[in-house]
């Protein structure tokens, strides 16, 4: 399950997701149609004709910051999950945290709901990169909300890293990622910095202006160089890369982002989140449906039904590739043989061999798999196998 918090402190320079800076007196609304919409779940899921399965293996508070709620207000969405659905011990339990934003009592309210994991956006642990980008927090109180995390018994704690923030170099991302490795957290995430277009560090650096720190941006080759040492780094302290952006110490990865690159069902609730459930007939015993929250807020808080679509055997194809391509392991062929058809691998086989041949790809025992060169242009690869 995903539930989306679209609510931030700040909004980044380069931000262009649905989140935002929002008056507080919009978050009560906000978590009712949330409870509404986790209470209705059984019933909508009967309505469309799809698969209710209440065990949860993972639940996933996402967004903007879920830690900016009141701590009654995660409460009552904890309560609602509760109400419905049935998490088990072993159930992966996260929640996004922005540094600064774990007081006591939002610490007291992720205890009370068992939540077992924490991913802590830290961005950098220079404090003049992730400042200039608009975040707020300091390396010290990273370093405090992990101490804090541990000894309360949160253990599960993972930190996401940019490559490519404004003023970032060769040694002050060997610092960065000296400071992750020594904390010996069991996940980290890596993201080279994607600037959409339309967010305020986007319209800047396509003016060529010096906004936002836009004349600081690091070239797309030191980016590049930033990541490649970071997985070089990472996996060297064990903390292996299992795919494009994340890498664990073993048994830590996150539960969750494998149930969407296995093309697992799964919920999904709040502003722009989606669902796919399984909903098999006798004709269609893989058929699934996906459902999709308006991607407005304002058009969400004001009851805007879902949209609800059929995935069809293309789009399921389509998305076992370039989704099983973003793990190291890869996708394996005869399985995809097995579940579609020959076809879904024979029809993509001339695209394949061209991928080889450019060193994006590889074939090693019948699985297909990214090359680390791959990596750096996945986008390209997967836009291989779309055949809309």
């Amino acid at each position: 399950m995903y539930l989306s918090i679209p609510f931030c402190r700040t909004k980044c320079s380069f931000c262009n997701f649905a989140s935002g800076v929002y008056s507080r007196d919009l978050f009560d609304r906000y978590v009712a149609h949330i409870e509404h919409d986790i209470d209705r779940a059984p019933a909508l899921a009967s309505e469309v004709g799809a698969s209710f399965d209440p065990l949860l293996d993972s639940v996933y508070l996402g967004g903007g910051t879920p830690s900016v709620l009141a701590p009654g207000q995660l409460d009552r969405i904890f309560a609602a999950i509760l109400r419905v659905f049935k998490l088990l011990p072993t159930t992966e339990f996260t929640v996004e945290v922005a540094p600064g934003t774990l007081s006591d009592d939002v610490l007291a309210s992720l205890l009370r709901a068992g939540v077992s994991r924490v991913s802590l956006g830290a961005q950098s642990f220079v404090d003049r990169e992730s400042h200039s980008v608009g975040r707020l927090h300091s390396r010290d109180i990273t370093l405090r909300d992990v101490a804090r995390l541990r000894e309360a018994g949160i253990n599960g704690i993972s930190i996401d890293l940019i490559a490519g923030l404004p003023y970032q170099t060769a040694e002050s991302w060997e610092y960065s990622l000296a400071e992750v490795i020594a904390l010996a957290v069991p996940h980290v995430s890596v993201y080279m910095l994607e600037i959409d277009d339309e967010s305020r560090l986007g319209r800047e650096l396509i003016a060529g202006g010096t906004r936002y720190h836009a004349h600081h941006v690091p070239d797309d080759a030191l980016t590049v160089a930033l990541y490649e040492r970071a997985c070089e780094r990472l996996n060297a302290a064990g903390i292996v890369q299992y795919e494009i952006s994340n890498f664990a110490r073993e048994g830590h990865q996150s539960r969750h982002n494998l149930r969407y690159w296995h093309r697992l069902p799964y919920y999904g609730f709040g502003v722009d989140a989606h669902s796919m459930l399984s909903a098999p007939t006798p004709s269609d015993p893989d058929r699934a449906l996906r459902i999709a929250a308006s991607d407005s807020l304002d058009a969400f808080l004001a009851g805007a039904p879902p949209e609800i679509t059929i995935v069809s055997r293309q789009q399921a194809i389509e998305e076992t590739y370039f989704l099983g391509l973003r793990l190291n392991r890869g996708v394996e062929l005869l399985a995809i043989k097995e579940r579609f058809g020959i076809d879904a691998v024979d029809d993509y086989r001339e695209a394949i061999a061209t991928l080889v041949a450019d060193g994006l790809l590889a074939i090693e025992e019948g699985w297909l798999r990214l090359t680390p060169r791959g990596r750096l242009f996945s986008n390209e690869v997967f836009a291989a196998f779309l055949r809309a």
